[in-house]
């Protein structure tokens, strides 16, 4: 049991870690929205710079993803905690690091473009992206917990392949059988080659030859 939550808080802290490299990933990425100042603290979004917004939201969805399935994946490579309390463990730590990696990942695109203070008329901005819907932190917990049960059902063994019969690690591993080969029973009498006869008489058919007063050749009927 306690190997199964120590690997349950190691998968969530390397989510939420893996999570936050994913958001510094789109605070990189992320394209920002440009605006021209029309009057003081107003302004008004130039041809095409509002579609940065979806751009920003697919991205971070992608990233999202991508995330979910390789820490499902890594999860699943810890062969001996495989289980229930594994499951949870990825299903919280990705719920946390998608809120993880928006904030950090909305941080660090503010940090990247800094919001002009009181910018003049006609000058023209760029505003930091944001990921403007809270559906896309849905993402990465879905896919990691489809991904991780998908791998679950294939796994052609009971146990998951841990080795162990309990859900939670019980201590008493399946017992395989190993056949000893002293136990096995031994032949009650030597083997008896095909084609030798047992009282070590030769002849014609290896010593497998007509009875004592019997003819091979069948008597015909006296015809009537």
């Amino acid at each position: 049991m306690r190997r199964e939550l120590a690997a349950g808080l190691l998968t969530v802290g390397a989510v939420v870690a893996f999570s936050l490299i994913g958001g510094v990933v789109w605070g990189c990425l992320a394209p920002t929205e440009q605006l021209l100042v029309t009057q003081p603290g107003r302004g008004a979004a130039l041809t095409g710079e509002s579609a940065h917004q979806f751009d920003a939201l697919a991205i971070f969805v992608c990233i999202g993803a991508v995330v979910g399935l390789l820490s499902a994946v890594g999860a699943w490579r810890l062969r001996a905690a495989r289980g229930p309390i594994l499951q949870v463990g990825l299903l919280i730590g990705s719920v946390a690091g998608a809120f993880g990696m928006q904030a950090f990942g909305e941080a660090v695109a503010a940090w990247q473009h800094p919001r002009a203070d009181d910018p003049p008329v006609g000058q023209i901005i760029a505003l930091a992206p944001e990921v403007g819907s809270s559906l896309a932190l849905i993402v990465q917990p879905l896919i990691a917990s489809l991904v991780l049960l998908f791998l679950a059902a294939l796994s052609p063994s009971e146990d998951l392949g841990t080795g162990f019969s309990g859900p939670f690690g019980s201590n008493r591993p399946f017992e395989q059988y190993v056949p000893d080969i002293a136990e096995k029973a031994e032949p009650a009498g030597p083997a008896i080659p095909y084609g030798v006869a047992t009282n070590g008489a030769g002849g014609a058919y290896g010593g497998y030859g007509p009875a004592d007063g019997a003819s091979s050749v069948p008597e015909s009927r006296t015809a009537r």
